[in-house]
């Protein structure tokens, strides 16, 4: 494992990074024997140093819940990142496209707690008695470390890539629909880009949760009444450029829109 020193400056690197659009060097490529855990620590130290600067933790997000994903990475379980107040933004807002490193957007839903989970032992049942409502989301990813060879180690470090959400459409509890079969039509410019359902995300979009949960808990983290998840996307990752505009038809969940600008 990696130093505290070593680990100390990764995350200002990263911090550096987020200030100046300017991805650093891949992680793996310079630390070869790092690990998935020296990651989570860089992850945490980058978290706190945030959090020391005035941001505010409102939640976090699940990242490589699909099958495909996990497949094409060579890992076999989720990731996960944080969730700022500022990374939070309404459908309908214009997003300037040049803060972000080649962004890209996926659709999401996102669980907003109204009790706390703690692990060990978090289910999917505690999940849903715990969730205020259900809202469909677009996630915007981010790079702060260079794309070309990123391993799951270089995404961890990296917050797993989490750049900003637009939450909008209609709020719903979690018994009201089937949360399995949620789904969405990705527009980009009026062309349907991606389709997906909700399913795709570990078989219910709920299973993330009650994972993430459990997965904090060996550092005596847990999840807190009002935190929104980000639940896992369930589209393919579509690529964004200035003046595009992104609009995704959740159906009777409504839609989420935004413009890069």
């Amino acid at each position: 494992m990696l130093d505290s020193q070593t680990i100390s400056g990764i995350a200002d690197e990263l911090l550096e990074a987020a200030r100046t659009r300017t991805p650093v060097p891949l992680l793996t490529a310079r630390y070869p024997d790092m690990t998935v855990e020296d990651s989570y620590a860089v992850q945490r130290l980058w978290r706190q140093r945030n959090e020391d600067a005035g941001r505010t933790l409102v939640g976090r997000k699940i990242g490589l819940t699909s099958r495909a994903m996990q497949e094409a990475t060579g890992i076999t379980e989720p990731d996960y990142g944080a969730i700022f107040d500022d990374m939070v933004l309404e459908t309908g807002c214009s997003v300037e496209w040049e803060r972000y490193t080649k962004p890209r957007v996926e659709v999401e839903l996102a669980f907003v707690l109204n009790r706390d989970l703690t692990g060990p032992g978090c289910t999917i049942f505690d999940v849903l008695n715990a969730t205020d409502y259900v809202v469909p989301a677009l996630e915007i990813l981010d790079s702060r470390i260079e794309m070309e060879g990123r391993t799951i180690v270089d995404t961890i470090s990296d917050n797993a890539a989490m750049g900003a959400m637009v939450v909008g459409g209609r709020p719903v509890q979690p018994d009201a629909v089937d949360l399995r079969w949620v789904s969405a039509i990705l527009y980009k410019n009026q062309v349907v880009e991606e389709t997906g359902v909700a399913a795709g995300v570990l078989d219910h979009p709920a299973a993330g949760v009650h994972w993430l949960a459990n997965k904090i808990a060996a550092h005596d983290d847990g999840l807190k009444a009002g935190d929104i998840i980000l639940a896992g996307s369930f589209t393919r990752p579509l690529r964004v450029h200035r003046g595009d505009t992104v609009h995704a038809d959740y159906g009777p969940l409504g839609a989420v829109t935004c413009r890069f600008v």
